[in-house]
């Protein structure tokens, strides 16, 4: 799911940090908040859980890939600020050390899974709390939707920077990101749900009683 430099035109760029920074700022003063001596472990090793898992990309047509988040399973435990930024930094470093996803895309990917999938997922979860498989549904809806996002936002590349009958981005559509980016994630979204369930049924006690 992540997207590399190059995929997305500079306006779209420029665009998507105008939008997440100020979350950025919002997200950190929330992550503060959380913190302390008891959830700072936890919030940490959630958070290289994450980047662990991401690490296992399965291409998919067109240069983007499919795999697990974790963003959810932080969302539900301590609040999807938290997930957000705790994944925002998790992208940052693979893209710096790994070349896994872009510096000129960082926002852009931190949008899609970090906010996107912390948020829904929350708000999935919250809706189906009384039900013991509801961190599973959210981990899945939640990871389905951020990747309907990355295909609806490279699907409109070639919409609006085409030259000459050439897209300059992206390559492909709507018709061919959007189905691509879902059906892989309708898969993955099983090892996302099964993780999310896993995290909270092992976590979800003590980070109550933390709050």
């Amino acid at each position: 799911m992540h997207i590399p430099d190059g995929y997305l035109s500079p306006e779209t760029c420029v665009v998507t940090y105008a939008i997440v920074v100020p979350l950025w700022f919002y997200g950190f003063k929330r992550l503060k908040e959380k913190l302390n001596e008891e959830t700072l472990p936890i919030v940490s090793a959630l958070s290289a859980l994450s980047f662990i898992i991401m690490m296992f990309n399965i291409p998919i047509p067109g240069g983007t890939s499919a795999h697990a988040v974790g963003a959810v399973a932080i969302a539900i435990l301590f609040g999807p600020w938290v997930g957000f930024v705790s994944v925002s930094l998790v992208l940052l470093i693979q893209a710096v050390v790994f070349g896994d996803g872009g510096i000129s895309t960082w926002a852009m990917n931190s949008l899609s899974m970090g906010f996107v999938g912390s948020f829904v997922g929350y708000y999935v979860f919250n809706m189906l709390k009384k039900y013991k498989f509801a961190p599973f549904v959210a981990g899945y809806i939640g990871i389905v939707c951020s990747a309907a996002f990355v295909g609806l936002i490279l699907g409109i590349q070639p919409i609006f920077w085409t030259s000459n009958g050439h897209p300059e981005y992206f390559p492909f559509g709507l018709k061919v990101a959007l189905p691509a980016m879902i059906g892989a994630h309708l898969i993955i979204g099983f090892a996302e749900g099964i993780l999310t369930q896993i995290v909270y049924s092992l976590l979800g006690k003590k980070t109550e009683r933390l709050a």
